[in-house]
């Protein structure tokens, strides 16, 4: 296992909901970025929400309304909540941290986990 292992994906219909969750091993995430991102079948991996160490958080507007990002510090854990899920939700979900970066560019992230599958079908 890597430093962050995801778990929670799985196939809904559409509207359905999941939570996806992330736990850190080997090092403390309460003073990291830590962010969400999914890469959709056949396209590059994309942002999907960040959570700041001070707790502010921000959306990508495919998303914004629907999911939530947060994170208990003290079971070193990330969360997404996604609701009204929709097909082009489909995607490998992935965890990521950093210490000093929070913002969409994925090759500014040191920490990944290997991913969840999340499959909306209509």
């Amino acid at each position: 296992q890597g430093p962050l292992v995801e778990s929670g994906g799985a196939s809904v219909q559409s509207g359905g909901s999941l939570r996806l969750s992330c736990t850190a091993s080997g090092y403390i995430m309460s003073d990291k970025c830590m962010a969400w991102f999914r890469r959709p079948p056949g396209k590059q991996r994309e942002a999907v929400a960040r959570i700041y160490a001070s707790g502010y958080t921000t959306y990508e507007d495919p998303v914004l309304g629907r999911f939530t990002i947060s994170r208990d510090n003290a079971k070193n854990t990330l969360y997404l909540q996604m609701n009204n899920l929709e097909p082009e939700d489909t995607a490998t979900y992935y965890c990521a941290a950093d210490s000093y970066y929070c913002g969409p560019l994925t090759d500014r992230y040191r920490y990944w986990g290997q991913g969840t599958q999340v499959t909306v079908s209509s």
